[in-house]
């Protein structure tokens, strides 16, 4: 079977994986989104959905003081003993935290907190009971991995705090994950940055404390410097499947075009493993992630396409659409007006680093066709509801209703770090289509009365939003928003959400 990479696109970054009998599991990170944590499963390695997020309360997930790209970070997933186990990091509140559960759908116990510093948690889980965990972090001895033994139970360390791979000299040595093959004690890292020197060393040691001797044809993943699709491959994760082969999953970008400009975030890859004759893993080919490999000897479990509309008929919502930082209570409701997604706007904007109404979900492709219906009478000065193209306050597209002057008017607006254009256009009353056409270089706006013809409002570079250009760590979201400078907004009435991704055109 050959299989297309990325195996789950858009922004779904540091991947972790594993394997219970025959189903395979994985997480992804969310930073300032909630909920937060997606999990997905598979049967096949290549073909994912998902079945729940493993953050969801809200003594799980704390982001009220979440910067951009603040939030959660890189998350760990694990199995012992019957439970799942899912360990992370809230940069902007409480550290390193575990939750588990019986089912990887949920529900999730409440988070356990761990003493100790840095980021991108590990555990392993020995065979003598011992439970190993391990983070990327600054400590006394320097920057590099730390380790200590932890009560899994409680959380509470057993021992100290202890430096055990510094890596192999690149900037940033984190993504710690810890195996035991063979008997020895394989200590996997990402290094250079989550960027386009990106990549993933390894060392040994028949000893979890070391000394670690370093993998001497490390990185043994990379596609730095090389004339391809895909690039700024890392933070990778191994699984061993049931035919003993071994699988590693890892992110990696799709720059648009060149000057290469990523604006979907970084996406969870697949990649197969060997092994050298002294027991080294290579991932990939020769340590490379191409566009299209051979997928593993697995039925072939494909799921069925997601719908292309959303009409918002079901008492919750699906489980792509996501809120920026916690939603504030009463800025959004399926129940208000049954059929509809009511979103009722607050004092924060787009702008703002706070909860705004606002219900997203990831632009997963290059070229698709995105559209909404929206029912909408502001009543008060300067109010609006409409789609945004986001990437964070201070780079969005946004296409609105807005109320200027006691008229209802169609707004498009682009603002790109302190620069800031709005264009105005007159609009009737009664329902409106708002459409966002995407391909790799540009967002197009378009807006449509009574099932007339679609009218072009402007567009929008993608590179503008690229991460390169707006920094961060995430990939851009395609939201349903409101704002009210009051506090409290007329309801927006968002009777349903098309998605449909779109064959690529070559130009």
């Amino acid at each position: 079977m050959k299989y297309s990479n990325p195996v789950i696109p858009g922004f779904y970054p540091d991947p972790s994986i594993l394997r219970v009998d025959e189903d395979y599991y994985l997480v992804t990170i969310t930073f300032e989104y909630s909920p937060g944590v997606p999990i997905f499963h598979s049967r096949d390695l290549v073909h994912w959905r998902q079945i729940g997020h493993v953050l969801t309360s809200d003594q799980q997930i704390v982001l009220e003081n979440a910067w951009v790209s603040g939030g959660i970070y890189a998350p760990t997933l694990r199995h012992h003993d019957g439970w799942f186990y899912m360990i992370t990091t809230n940069v902007s509140a409480g550290g390193n935290l575990y939750v588990r559960s019986r089912q990887p759908e949920g529900p999730w116990s409440e988070p356990v907190y761990v003493d100790q510093k840095g980021i991108d948690p590990s555990l392993l889980f020995d065979e003598h009971g011992r439970v190993y965990f391990q983070s990327a972090c600054n400590g006394a001895e320097g920057e590099g991995i730390y380790q200590c033994e932890i009560d899994i139970e409680t959380g509470e360390r057993l021992n100290e705090s202890r430096l055990i791979w510094k890596g192999t000299g690149g900037a940033a040595p984190e993504a710690p994950h810890l195996y035991k093959v063979n008997d020895m004690y394989y200590l996997m890292i990402a290094e250079g940055g989550t960027e386009y020197g990106h990549m993933v060393t390894i060392a040994r040691s028949n000893d979890p404390y070391g000394p670690y001797e370093a993998c001497p044809t490390n990185p043994i993943l990379s596609n730095r410097s090389m004339k391809t699709t895909i690039h700024a491959t890392g933070h990778a994760d191994l699984i061993q499947i049931q035919d003993g082969s071994w699988w590693a999953v890892c992110l990696g970008i799709r720059p648009a075009a060149y000057p290469l400009r990523h604006h979907l975030g970084r996406e969870t890859f697949l990649a197969p493993v060997t092994w050298t004759e002294d027991g080294w893993p290579v991932i990939g080919d020769n340590g490379h992630i191409e566009p299209v490999m051979t997928g593993p000897q697995l039925p072939e479990t494909p799921w069925p396409s997601p719908a292309v509309r959303d009409n918002f008929d079901l008492p919750t919502l699906g489980l792509g659409w996501v809120f920026l930082r916690n939603p504030a209570p009463g800025s959004w409701s399926l129940t208000s007006n049954p059929g509809h997604l009511t979103l009722c706007g607050n004092s924060f904007s787009l702008h703002d680093q706070g909860n705004p109404a606002f219900v997203g979900r990831r632009l997963s492709h290059f070229q698709c066709s995105i559209a909404a219906g929206l029912d909408y009478e502001p009543l008060q000065e300067e109010e609006e509801a409409g789609l945004t193209v986001f990437m964070n306050g201070k780079y969005h597209y946004d296409l609105a209703i807005k109320q200027i002057h006691g008229q209802k008017k169609v707004i498009f607006r682009r603002t790109v770090g302190s620069l800031q254009t709005e264009q105005v256009h007159d609009c009737g009353t009664g329902p409106v289509r708002l459409k966002i056409q995407t391909d790799r270089n540009q967002f197009t706006f378009f807006l449509q009365h009574d099932l007339g013809e679609d009218i072009r409002i402007g567009s929008g570079e993608t590179h503008l939003l690229s991460t390169e250009v707006a920094g961060g760590f995430t990939g851009i979201i395609i939201a349903m928003y409101a704002h009210a400078p009051s506090g409290k907004g007329t309801p927006a009435q968002f009777d349903w959400f098309d998605y449909e991704p779109q064959e690529e055109t070559q130009d």
